[in-house]
């Protein structure tokens, strides 16, 4: 399959994903059952032309492609498509879907059009291995779980607003969006999830470097960003859990954690001295 082809399949996959949008969409705003099973089926379409590439890029690259901030990037946005399914067939909520699509979409549209790289070249054959895979894409998994909590703050913000503003009985839109108390179930879930996926990564990632690489300073920028990152969603963890840092306080905290983890994502391997981009 040529370059050329795989650019226009990726482009076709990006559309389909944008009309599986739009009819969830649809359905938000007009309660339409037929246009929710079509943007289902559109989204399930677009994942797996997703899994197809992923695999066409395993087999190209004869790795599983996450050393690069490029390939990442693609694995992230692959997971977040498949928290939206997973919501989709066992939770069974209508918003959150359509935001962790819509955060989906804007990371595949990001990899679409973000020029490719290779991995670094100081990540040659021989420093290339397992626990370095492992360190990586728990990682990503962790940033995935996190993207959920970030899903779920917002919509508890939206619904609180709502709720003290007393629009919920104005309009059957409101009624579609979860409880106050299903989302900040969601947030504590999705956090308790990403905080161990996180500190089992930095511990993989600090041994293989330790282990490889010459001349390692803990105090890497990146090093310290991630820890800074797991510590203080710990730290919100403990709060809420003693009844500290509950309500609105609770969501807010969660947009600036994860806002915090978007910069740690992009911006971190620009200021570091060994990282590839994670």
């Amino acid at each position: 399959m040529t370059e050329t082809m795989m650019i226009r399949l990726y482009e076709v996959m990006v559309i389909l994903y944008a009309v599986g949008i739009v009819f969830y969409f649809m359905d938000y705003l007009y309660k339409y059952v037929k246009a929710r099973r079509i943007a289902f089926w559109f989204v399930c379409v677009a994942w797996t032309m997703q899994t197809i590439f992923f695999v066409l890029f395993i087999i190209e690259l004869k790795r599983f492609p996450i050393l690069s901030l490029f390939e990442g990037i693609y694995f992230y946005a692959w997971l977040l498509t498949t928290l939206s399914i997973a919501l989709h067939c066992i939770a069974r909520v209508d918003m959150p879907v359509f935001f962790v699509n819509v955060l989906s979409f804007v990371f595949v549209t990001i990899h679409l059009f973000a020029p490719a790289e290779k991995a670094q070249p100081m990540v040659g054959e021989s420093l290339v291995s397992e626990m370095l895979f492992i360190h990586i894409s728990f990682a990503i998994m962790s940033y995935a779980a996190f993207s959920l909590t970030f899903v779920f703050a917002i919509l508890y913000l939206i619904l609180y607003r709502i709720l003290k503003e007393k629009k919920v009985g104005s309009s059957t839109i409101w009624t579609r969006l979860p409880s106050l108390q299903q989302t900040t179930s969601w947030m504590n879930n999705s956090t308790l999830v990403g905080v161990p996926l996180l500190f089992i990564s930095l511990i993989l990632g600090l041994e293989w470097a330790l282990m490889t690489l010459d001349g390692l300073s803990v105090f890497d920028i990146k090093i310290i960003g991630s820890f800074v990152i797991m510590v203080l969603y710990l730290i919100i963890l403990l709060l809420h859990r003693s009844g500290k840092l509950v309500g609105t306080m609770y969501a807010w905290v969660h947009v600036y954690a994860f806002l915090l983890t978007v910069i740690n994502f992009f911006l971190g391997n620009k200021l570091s001295n060994f990282h590839l981009w994670y």
